[in-house]
């Protein structure tokens, strides 16, 4: 009965592409007008369409985690841009099914205390660094690269990011940066060495406060920036610039208010703050429950129709909202070509069926925001209207982006031009194993 119903479900449901199925019974059919994607899906489960019809979204990650369910080529991501192409179209789709089923579920993981918040970070973030080393950049950036020009590197695109950053930060030597949620610590040590500011960073990660803290001393800068493990609620200011990247998924929609009003606490009457994160670009929407059970528990990317009614309240102006619509997917891409280059051994450090589920979060990732479903949104704020430059211009001299500033005494004059073709830009100050960065104009 749940094959024949699974079979009507795909029937009315593949509308692009040509879906080839082989059912645990051994039968062959074809679903979809044609055209690409063009994806082998083997089911070896008897139980697997009834998983598949009662919880779609958690069974499809785990049924390939297990080996239930194959790919020909292994081809994860051909087969989730059909997945999402048809949860994005009519309201009629497994996804809304599920979600009505789940709402209760859904609410309830909305709750996110200082404790619990802790055990979502270690989940995640505190893993073998072996992991990490082997699909992330030399910077050891975990979110999203800026590839403001083709044919640009992982690596370069990264330290495009943090310059990025850093310019939009308006620092001057000596200003006292918060980073929130600092991550392995290199945009702190790039903001150090390349903008002249003290950072404070903190984290709940004891894997990335210890790897932080080594990196801050190999680059020369622990007398400049001091990483603490805290939750940022319990931080107190003031700072002249507050700056977040890739944090605020984590506090959970009912925490959004209290994340922003201690921002504003934070801030000094004439501070900065720089906010990027992940967003529905479209309307208010959950993440993925299997991204919820395996990857990232109690993480919600929010719309910007529940960011702007909270910010009117904070005393926070908007300065300046910028989306970045096409730069995670190539992020993700590179981060799984790499993963892929290291599976054997990174299944020899953990199992096969860790392995599958990394690779299935980092292709459904880069599908996800190839597909529009999610995008990046900075947001630039302050308490004063005028805090910040009237344009951008700031922003990109000569129509460039500049790779940071030597902030020393007699060099901010040079410092106001865009880095030359080729000319090689010490974004980390030889942090560790990191080498200076080319980055061809």
């Amino acid at each position: 009965m749940w094959d024949e119903l699974l079979i009507r479900v795909l029937r009315g449901g593949i509308t692009t592409g040509r879906l080839h199925l082989t059912l645990a019974d051994g039968r062959h059919l074809e679903f979809g007008p044609g055209g690409t994607p063009v994806v082998q899906v083997t089911l070896t489960d008897p139980d697997l369409a009834r998983k598949i019809l009662l919880n779609p979204e958690v069974t499809l990650g785990e049924a390939y985690m297990d080996g239930r369910m194959t790919f020909g080529n292994d081809d994860v991501i051909g087969f989730l841009t059909m997945v999402m192409r048809w949860a994005g179209g009519s309201g009629t789709t497994l996804v809304d099914w599920f979600m009505k089923l789940h709402k209760l579920r859904l609410v309830l993981a909305d709750w996110n205390p200082v404790g619990k918040s802790r055990a979502n970070v270690a989940h995640h973030y505190d893993l073998s660094a072996e992991l990490y080393d082997a699909f992330l950049d030399a910077h050891k950036q975990y979110t999203c690269a800026y590839f403001y020009q083709p044919g640009m590197t992982l690596d370069q695109a990264q330290a495009a990011k943090m310059a990025h950053i850093g310019r939009k930060l308006l620092i001057e030597p000596g200003m006292h940066v918060l980073d929130i949620g600092c991550g392995f610590g290199t945009l702190a040590i790039s903001l150090a060495r390349n903008f002249g500011a003290r950072v404070t960073g903190v984290t709940l990660s004891e894997v990335q406060l210890a790897e932080a803290r080594q990196r801050a001393i190999s680059a020369g800068v622990a007398d400049k920036v001091e990483f603490i493990l805290q939750d940022y609620r319990q931080t107190r200011g003031p700072f002249d610039r507050v700056v977040s990247v890739g944090m605020m998924e984590h506090v959970g929609r009912p925490q959004l208010k209290t994340y922003f009003n201690k921002v504003a606490d934070l801030l000094t009457p004439d501070g900065v703050a720089l906010i990027h994160y992940i967003a529905h670009p479209l309307r208010p929407d959950r993440i993925s429950p299997w991204f919820e059970k395996y990857i990232f528990p109690g993480a919600y990317c929010p719309s910007l129709s529940e960011v702007a009614p909270i910010l009117e309240k904070t005393g926070l102006v908007l300065d300046d909202l910028e989306a970045w619509r096409d730069h995670y997917n190539p992020t993700l891409a590179a981060w799984r070509a790499n993963f892929d280059a290291h599976a054997d051994q990174l299944q020899d450090l953990t199992d096969p069926r860790f392995v599958r589920m990394w690779r299935y979060y980092l292709a459904s990732s880069e599908v996800t925001f190839a597909e529009g479903l999610l995008t990046i949104h900075q947001l630039q704020l302050s308490k004063q209207h005028l805090a910040v430059p009237v344009s951008r211009d700031y922003l990109y001299p000569s129509g460039t982006a500049r790779q940071g500033r030597d902030t020393s005494a007699g060099n901010l004059a040079q410092a106001q031009r865009p880095h030359e073709v080729g000319e090689s830009v010490d974004l980390l100050g030889g942090a560790g194993h990191l080498e200076h960065e080319t980055f061809q104009r």
